[in-house]
């Protein structure tokens, strides 16, 4: 593939460079002219032939700087080339209403965004009257803003208001009934006391004998006499109770070896016995 961008050029084995003069041709009058490339602005019909040329196409046009300007911006022409016909239509710009403007050979299609200012001149008094209405849009979306903020406002007071009385109306009934409070704070502890009090006769019950005496808990080294031998006569025979301390061995740490598991029988291997 050759390069696009060309570096050295060919020169012929008979080109000599002073033959070549440097000629200075007259000026051009009327107004600049330059081939641009661009896309075309909106979509249009061609009157002479019906074509259909959708906004967005390129086209290789001829760029004119007009005499006309609104305040110090230039107003510039284009020239294009109908795609079917080669009829030459010409439109130009329109910094007033920041867009363009169809001047001859073709015909703008309708668009409803532009449907109300399409094919008319704003007079100052229309376009004072339009910039009255915008200001008034304008304000009244800052007035429902600003009612929006002073209702949500005004809830807010209601709510903390709502809460202040119902605090009150709170410490005025406890205030009312302190008394009442009290007598049933009184009930809750007397209610306490008798469930505490028939537990502990429950208690008492359980660890009572037979005969009604309490059953007592021997310590370690304590004797017991038998009252039956003693009212015999035949002496008393005491048992001491005596517990050996049993001394824990002390911890280890050490893995204790797992027993490994003998799987042959769920393999289905069989052993074979031993011979000696």
């Amino acid at each position: 593939m050759s390069e696009r961008k060309v570096l050295t050029k060919y020169y012929p084995p008979d080109f000599d460079p002073s033959k070549i003069t440097r000629t200075r041709g007259p000026k051009t009058t009327g107004p600049k002219v330059q081939t641009v490339r661009l896309m075309a602005p909106f979509s249009m019909k061609c009157i002479t032939c019906g074509e259909y040329i959708y906004k967005g196409r390129k086209f290789n046009a001829r760029k004119e700087t007009t005499d006309e300007k609104y305040y110090s911006i230039p107003i510039y022409r284009f020239y294009i080339r109908c795609t079917r016909c080669s009829a030459e239509l010409t439109f130009k710009t329109d910094p007033k209403n920041m867009d363009y403007t169809c001047e001859k050979g073709a015909k703008r299609n309708f668009e409803v965004w532009r449907s109300g200012g399409e094919g008319k001149e704003e007079s100052e008094e229309e376009r004072l009257d339009r910039l009255e209405r915008e200001e008034e849009e304008k304000n009244a979306m800052a007035e429902l803003e600003t009612k929006t903020l002073d209702a949500k406002r005004e809830m807010a007071i209601a709510d903390a208001l709502d809460e202040i009385r119902t605090r009150n109306a709170r410490n005025e009934r406890v205030d009312k009934g302190g008394e009442g409070v009290a007598s049933v704070k009184d009930e809750k502890d007397l209610e306490r006391e008798r469930m505490e009090r028939e537990d502990e006769e429950a208690a008492r019950r359980a660890f009572m004998a037979e005969d009604g005496e309490r059953v007592r808990r021997l310590a370690i080294g304590e004797e017991v006499i038998d009252d039956d031998s003693w009212g015999n006569g035949e002496g008393s025979t005491t048992t001491s109770i005596t517990t050996k301390s049993v001394e824990m061995p002390p911890p280890t740490f050490k893995r204790a070896p797992k027993k490994k598991k003998d799987l042959s029988a769920a393999l289905g291997i069989k052993k074979k016995a031993a011979l000696v």
